[in-house]
């Protein structure tokens, strides 16, 4: 684990508000909080059960100051894992009020991801999230408001929520609407099982996956999706606690990187799941059949399918020989 722990590591798929640190969350709430009411059950029953852990977390992020300070915490819990790169995201709705408009959100958030380079070394971008149970308008506006800041902190748009509430065919709109603005955009799908949703979010464009796990059950999407060299952000112990994989089902890592799937490994909620970079990079070898030497491939498929621009994946190019060594 120590070895592990001293190995560059990148995280593309990592929530702001399922990454908070119980220090943080407190020092806002101002009382102590539980476990149970931050981290998620190993044996959750769904992802619907898993994103009950959110409501609090999102409670402390509703002022400027507050998103500020909490990109800052998230930076500053990886550091100590030895993360050379991140992209945060997030979904501005949510904290969106009365008080707070996107401007100030979007200006919180960057200002917090510039901090975390100078105080803590930490590169990073910010993901915005739209959002599944939104409105059309709700989030059109988001997306409109957050292109203007694109290449300036924020680099792609992704769509979160229940995928099994809400599936890709009901967010044609969205995905028009990022293609015509020319902001590039990372999807959840495949992680309930519905692999058609998978599909929909590469014709319209996703040039990443989140999750993706029901991949491994179509063998001609598999075979379209390396074609395409289409990345996927796998993040195993979530995956397992939301029953992404079924109990006593293999989990597809292995198949993906034996078939040539782009794969990456990321945290998805270092709080919710209690994880980090490290125990997943722990699993992974240790639980997946992944060797040592593999994780060379996954830090360079990291690399590649950043939305991070080429100045920041040069100097990310220069951490791989830490893997060869």
């Amino acid at each position: 684990m120590d070895t592990l722990k001293t190995l560059p590591k990148i995280d593309l798929h990592c929530h702001l508000d399922g990454s908070l640190s119980r220090e943080f969350i407190e020092s806002k709430l101002g009382r102590t909080v539980l476990e149970n009411e931050l981290t998620a059950p190993h044996d959750c029953s769904s992802l619907s059960e898993y994103l009950t852990k959110f409501d609090l977390p999102v409670s402390c992020i509703l002022t400027k100051e507050n998103l500020k300070e909490a990109v800052l915490d998230v930076i500053r819990r990886v550091k100590d894992e030895n993360i050379t790169y991140i992209e945060i995201r997030f979904a501005p709705n949510l904290s969106k009020n009365e008080s707070l408009d996107y401007k100030d959100i979007y200006e919180a958030v960057i200002e917090g991801s510039k901090e975390g380079q100078s105080k803590y070394g930490v590169m990073s971008n910010i993901i915005i999230c739209a959002m599944r149970h939104h409105s059309e308008k709700q989030n059109l506006d988001m997306l409109k408001a957050g292109r203007d800041y694109l290449g300036y902190g924020i680099c792609a748009l992704d769509l979160a929520g229940d995928e099994a509430g809400f599936p890709n065919e009901n967010f044609a709109y969205l995905f028009d609407a990022a293609n015509r603005l020319e902001m590039p955009f990372t999807i959840h799908s495949g992680e309930c099982g519905r692999s058609k949703n998978i599909k929909i979010a590469v014709e319209a464009g996703a040039k990443r996956i989140g999750h993706g796990i029901c991949l491994f059950d179509d063998k001609e999407l598999m075979q379209y999706c390396r074609d395409r060299q289409i990345g996927f952000e796998l993040c195993p112990t979530s995956n397992y606690q939301t029953k992404a994989v079924k109990p006593g089902t293999k989990y597809p890592l292995r198949s993906f990187i034996d078939y040539g799937i782009k794969a990456t490994v990321n945290t998805d909620n270092t709080t919710v799941s209690n994880t980090t970079m490290s125990r997943e990079y722990e699993l992974i070898t240790s639980k997946l059949n992944i060797a040592k030497d593999e994780l060379v491939l996954l830090y360079k498929n990291s690399i590649e399918l950043s939305f991070a621009n080429d100045d920041i994946k040069n100097i990310l190019s220069k951490t791989v020989s830490a893997y060869e060594k």
